[in-house]
């Protein structure tokens, strides 16, 4: 095993996951890439997250939205699904859904477990899914989508935000859409009080359905709803606006998606070879994520997307060793990714949350660096209590081994040479690191936590 393989494999793993510890990064550098990818590829291969100790823990999960964001940010740390919760929080974001409307957490709860369910199925299967899905027919208002009586808000969010794009498609369109989704609505929960909160149910009402002839992106017919995402999903336009989020999400910042229609890919090579993956595979995402993790443009790009709340939260927890069990105080993850500037089940508006820099200001700034700071620099922590071990286990170090040491169970942290040098200067001020007596032992590891806690608050530790 080389350094390169780590420093790819980890690379990956904070890509298609949320980062891995030291030692699960040594185990799988130990095995070829591809291998590795295909596992992260292929769930299934791995136990679930036990549901029961979840149900018997959070039991009032249902009621309460905070501690929903909470157990998946639980999930994210714990699974040996990684790509499994990174891909739905990918839809999460594409087909963004908001608790600010339905207040109904059941029906967000089943939307992303239909995300992991499905979200490395063909995009035909997707979207026909999420039509149906009850908590995006109320916030896209398809329950007031009638025969006679069209309602186009989720027709033209499902062209413009979920599958094509501005600029490739008409109004005409719109409308058509909307029509063949008339009827298509949901069962009313029973109500909250005094029964508690249950899930709602998909209804197609066929006496509401406007089966007339519709001509839709060049095609006519009687179509209902699964014909226009059978034709929506074999249209180029979607291959490349698939092709342009995975991109996004997955290897490198672009521009915001308003800004799609005139803005070019900052990589139209990268974009075409993703576009081939999902049309020779009829749409289908595990393909397209096989070419993408394969590919030298994925390998190349470290460091070049801005960590999300999400990604930086679930980082520093499987850093720390934190949360591995359903342990109290979890509900403050989702506190932190909240003052980060990501709430879970709760984005801001239909276009999901604008990502890249505009993570960051001088608020989030100080919420990302802070949370990360305080972890990092905590040695009664069970992972940075290992950490340290590992480091100590050196025996005595300069302030160079020190700082190398430090980057290199962060990551690697690639830091740029001004960085690392101020890091050195810090170090060099009280001399090398022994670890002989009990007080070489105990100042050493004050010093080691320091040391973690200026590289998680550099500019290099909040990108991924």
């Amino acid at each position: 095993m080389t350094a390169t393989d780590r420093a790819l494999t980890a690379h990956l793993m904070r890509r298609a996951g949320f980062g891995v510890t030291i030692d699960e990064l040594d185990i799988l550098a130990a095995r070829p890439y591809e291998d590795v990818v295909e596992d992260l590829l292929h769930p299934e291969r791995f136990e679930e997250i036990d549901e029961a100790i979840l149900s018997r823990y959070f039991g009032t999960l249902h009621e309460n939205p905070n501690l929903a964001a909470a157990v998946w940010l639980y999930r994210m740390a714990n699974t040996r699904r990684p790509l499994e919760e990174k891909v739905a929080l990918f839809w999460h974001h594409v087909f963004a859904t908001g608790n600010q409307k339905g207040e109904h957490p059941p029906s967000l709860i089943t939307q992303i477990e239909m995300f992991r369910r499905l979200g490395m199925s063909d995009m035909r299967t997707l979207l026909i899914e999420l039509s149906r899905d009850p908590a995006m027919i109320f916030w896209l208002d398809n329950n007031e989508n009638h025969k006679g009586q069209p309602n186009e808000n989720y027709g033209r969010e499902l062209l413009e935000l979920f599958s094509m794009g501005v600029g490739n498609y008409t109004e005409t369109d719109i409308k058509m859409a909307a029509r063949a989704f008339t009827g298509w609505t949901f069962a009313q929960p029973v109500p909250l009080y005094p029964q508690g909160r249950y899930p709602s149910e998909f209804v197609y009402r066929e006496d509401d359905h406007d089966d007339s002839e519709k001509t839709f992106l060049g095609e006519s017919g009687r179509f209902n709803g699964e014909d226009i995402v059978e034709i929506i999903a074999r249209q180029p336009a979607a291959a490349r606006f698939i092709s342009r989020h995975l991109y996004n999400f997955f290897v490198a910042d672009e521009p915001q998606v308003p800004a799609w229609d005139d803005t070019p890919p900052q990589d139209p090579v990268a974009i075409d070879t993703l576009i081939n993956a999902y049309e020779s595979s009829s749409g289908d995402i595990r393909s397209v994520l096989r070419v993408l993790f394969n590919s030298a443009f994925f390998k190349e790009a470290r460091y070049r997307r801005v960590k999300c709340p999400a990604e930086l939260v679930v980082g520093i927890v499987k850093l720390a060793g934190i949360y591995r069990f359903p342990d109290l105080g979890i509900e403050s993850l989702a506190t932190a990714t909240t003052v980060m500037g990501q709430t879970l089940l709760d984005p801001p508006t239909v276009e999901g949350w604008h990502t890249g820099r505009e993570w960051i200001n001088g608020g989030t700034l100080t919420e990302r660096v802070n949370f990360s700071a305080d972890l990092v620099g905590d040695v009664s922590k069970p992972g940075i209590s290992a950490l340290v071990g590992r480091i100590a286990s050196r025996g005595q170090l300069s302030p160079a081994e020190v700082v190398d040491l430090c980057r290199d169970e962060l990551g690697p942290v690639e830091l740029n040479d001004d960085t690392r040098a101020a890091l050195l200067r810090h170090v060099e001020a009280d001399g090398e690191l022994a670890f002989g007596t009990d007080q070489e032992r105990e100042t050493s590891a004050s010093r080691i936590a320091k040391v973690l806690q200026l590289i998680v608050a550099t500019k290099e530790y909040q990108f991924a």
